[in-house]
């Protein structure tokens, strides 16, 4: 069974549904022994960082999110919001995040562009993957992702971004380190890609 973390972001039933239609079983769940006992988490979320992680602080699932993911090592799927709050923390607020990728979570900064880009960066683009992930077996460089979001998130480590997207300038649009696993898009919005990725998350990890 997937865990669908549920502490308050929204868009958990298009996830499910996305999962239902690739033949997966999946809960929207916040309580502490589902969680325990899934074999696979994903943190979905749309919002902001330090709301996301005080919803997950009060619901009490920090600690057996940390003992899946530290100790078990179960795989993890980060979501938008929920890849930011894999990192250390974000310029949106003040809260510590989870800790379970070496990177922090950065607004869009375009200063230094000859041209103006809108925030939030809103509507489809294309992603280039940049090392071997089973999670973008079979997906092309420019397959094509939804994306809406104001920050993005920076990697200390290299190694840890699996694909890229050009908004203004490159940023991370997925990353990995080990079973933590985010991307910045919303693969319950992106279609057959979507589909894609989320079958080889379900099935390859």
């Amino acid at each position: 069974m997937i865990a669908i973390i549920n502490y308050k972001t929204g868009n958990l039933e298009s996830v499910q549904n996305m999962l239902k239609r690739i033949g997966a079983a999946a809960s929207i769940t916040s309580d502490i022994d589902a969680i325990d006992a899934a074999e696979k988490l994903i943190l979905p979320g749309v919002g902001a960082f330090d709301a996301g992680m005080d919803n997950l602080r009060d619901l009490g699932l920090l600690e057996v999110m940390r003992k899946k993911i530290l100790i078990e090592k179960t795989p993890i799927l980060g979501i938008c919001l929920g890849m930011q709050l894999l990192t250390k923390k974000s310029e949106e607020g003040a809260e510590e995040g989870l800790g379970f990728i070496n990177a922090e979570t950065k607004k869009f900064d375009f200063s230094a562009a000859k041209e103006s880009f809108k925030i939030p960066h809103m509507g489809w683009n294309t992603i280039a993957v940049k090392k071997n992930s089973k999670l973008f077996k079979g997906l092309e460089n420019n397959s094509r992702f939804y994306f809406v979001h104001s920050y993005h998130v920076v990697c200390e480590d290299p190694e840890d971004v699996v694909a890229t997207t050009n908004y203004g300038y490159d940023f991370a649009s997925s990353v990995e380190r080990e079973n933590v696993l985010g991307v910045q898009f919303h693969p319950e919005k992106s279609h057959r890609f979507g589909m894609e990725l989320l079958t080889n998350f379900v099935y390859n990890y």
